[in-house]
């Protein structure tokens, strides 16, 4: 851990905006998939929500290039469940579909909490998201084609998205409540260590301000003990059997 690495670490959760978000509505492609994850790291959402009817989520590691480790992917097996949640959080959710509702995606004020919403690659949005969010918006097109691709069209409405944030400071006030701040910070600086803790139960150890263990040799020697009496009982354990 560079000191360079841990500033950015500290920088990028600082700036993670809980109150923008992106739900897709059967994008099966993990190459999408992983392209709307590698956009939503790149703008700053902190959370994104995959509606897959068999609640699987492969991301196509060349394209996220690592970016599906730092942001948060919920997975919903109907369409139903992120968009109802999200308004009753208060967010606005707003297709990317064309109907009588659309307007220019660069009309709307992403200031407000709000959820994009994005259709699978051959049928777009589903009619039973349509009936539910809160409008829809549009990229004016100039050529032949209909439009974007999937991924795409995420990253040309997130980036106004962030100019707007941007303009009016939102990326300058950390939104991530301490206790998750703290958990991720841990995971961030330090994911072997996090694995650890998570396969023997031990709760995650301090860092300092360099993001390094506070106490190493402490946790080495706990570490070890947990996973010897582990050993230990599965040893009884066949014996037993045996």
């Amino acid at each position: 851990m560079t000191p360079e690495r841990y500033e950015k670490i500290l920088k990028v959760l600082h700036s993670r905006q809980t109150d923008l978000t992106v739900i897709t509505d059967q994008v099966h492609k993990g190459q999408n998939l992983s392209a709307i994850i590698r956009t939503a790291d790149a703008v700053g959402i902190h959370r994104v929500h995959a509606v897959y009817d068999k609640g699987v989520y492969r991301p196509h590691t060349g394209t996220a290039m690592g970016s599906h480790k730092w942001v948060q992917t919920t997975i919903h097996q109907n369409i139903v469940t992120p968009i109802e949640e999200l308004q009753q959080q208060g967010f606005q959710v707003l297709a990317a579909h064309f109907d009588d509702r659309a307007v220019d995606y660069r009309e709307v004020d992403y200031t407000k909490p709000t959820a994009l919403l994005l259709g699978a690659e051959k049928w777009g949005v589903s009619e039973g998201a349509c009936s539910r969010v809160d409008g829809t918006v549009i990229i004016p097109m100039m050529g032949m084609a209909e439009s974007f691709n999937v991924s795409v069209a995420c990253a040309i409405i997130l980036a106004e998205a962030q100019r707007q944030r941007n303009a009016l400071g939102m990326y300058g006030e950390c939104q991530i409540p301490h206790e998750e701040y703290q958990t991720l910070l841990f995971e961030w600086c330090q994911p072997m260590i996090a694995r650890m803790c998570r396969e023997t139960g031990l709760s995650y150890p301090e860092l300092d301000d360099t993001g390094h263990l506070q106490a190493p040799q402490a946790f080495s020697r706990l570490y070890n003990e947990i996973k010897a009496n582990a050993r230990r009982d599965k040893k009884k354990a066949l014996e037993a059997t045996g």
